[in-house]
């Protein structure tokens, strides 16, 4: 069983769910994985620098199956001509979106000069989106965060916004914790300092015609519910659905959006057939079972899902059906 595509369409309601770019996760098997689990969401793929796109193996950074769709770009870079062949390059595989990061706080990205460091150069930012924008007929987005640094002003932010929103850009992911680029780990950022959910309303209430999408911390459809009840346009889980994959099963059902599949058993089928199509490609087994380990978390037989595929996908002869002998439910 495969996934049926869907198109996406540029409206608030389109935009109720997606889930988050995450390095080193959202490769295009879990991709993949996450389709079957939610028909509607907006997938993202990890982010990819503008120098890979341009120089790098396009086929093996940008390709995708078009069941992943509706299915945005992540692009990371800081030089407007640059960004804009590289979205050039993107929208010629069929991408619905892409996205500028100015989020991400980690070390490697500082040094190549985008990521969250950008919040303090609105003015580069804005040359950047723009160039994206003119460089291509698809909705161009940025993903960021509330401040950085010492720069955690609610004005501060409002004036990013501002030249986000002058470049012509009308969608905007915020992350609702501040960035750290010093002193703290990027895993550390993760939790510290404390989101700050009002701080994104904010944008919303000063930019009304802007789409807002709300991302950090939200693991459940009863927070995503409380969020959107505020008046924000959208919310982006990131690692809960990697963490705990079936929950965007549960964000399908409450949100009204897609019918999710019937059962785990149903996915672990599914995703068998598609390694074994994988396989012949290639693709060891490791590399899309890795993304599953959580789909039976909190269910009786998760401990033992996790340990037999932990034990035997990484072997050489690892088959799609160790997925299924794998499988705690009948």
């Amino acid at each position: 069983m495969y996934p049926a595509s869907t198109p996406l369409a540029d409206s608030p309601e389109s935009l109720c769910l997606a889930v988050a770019p995450m390095m080193d996760w959202t490769d295009r098997h879990c991709r993949y994985f996450h389709r079957l689990l939610s028909p509607s969401a907006l997938l993202y793929t990890e982010m990819v620098t503008t120098g890979a796109v341009i120089h790098g193996d396009r086929e093996h950074l940008l390709g995708f199956d078009p069941v992943e769709r509706p299915l945005a770009l992540q692009l990371g870079g800081s030089d407007p001509d640059q960004l804009a062949e590289a979205s050039r390059i993107a929208a010629g595989f069929g991408y619905d979106e892409i996205n500028l990061n100015v989020g991400c706080p980690s070390d490697r990205v500082q040094k190549g000069r985008f990521g969250a460091c950008l919040m303090t150069e609105p003015e580069r930012v804005g040359e950047c989106l723009e160039a994206m924008r003119r460089a291509v007929d698809l909705p161009v987005t940025v993903k960021t965060r509330i401040g950085v640094d010492d720069h955690d002003s609610e004005a501060f932010l409002l004036e990013f916004v501002a030249a986000v929103a002058g470049a012509g850009i009308r969608r905007i992911i915020v992350h609702a914790r501040k960035a750290w680029l010093s002193g703290l780990s990027p895993k550390e950022n993760r939790e510290i300092p404390a989101l700050d959910y009002d701080r994104v309303l904010a944008v919303k209430n000063h930019f009304p015609e802007l789409t807002v999408v709300v991302n950090g911390g939200i693991t459940t459809p009863a927070e995503a519910a409380a969020r959107l009840q505020t008046g924000l346009d959208g919310v982006m889980i990131g690692r809960a659905a990697y963490k705990n994959p079936w929950v965007l099963t549960r964000f399908e059902s409450q949100l009204g959006r897609s019918s999710p599949p019937a059962s785990r058993r149903e996915v672990v089928e599914s995703m068998a057939e598609y390694a074994g199509i994988q396989a012949g490609r290639g693709v060891e087994l490791k590399r899309i079972a890795r993304h599953m380990l959580g789909l039976f978390q909190g269910r009786p037989g998760a401990r033992a899902w996790r340990r037999h595929l932990s034990e035997h996908m990484h072997r050489p002869v690892a088959r799609p059906g160790l997925l299924l002998e794998a499988c705690p439910e009948p």
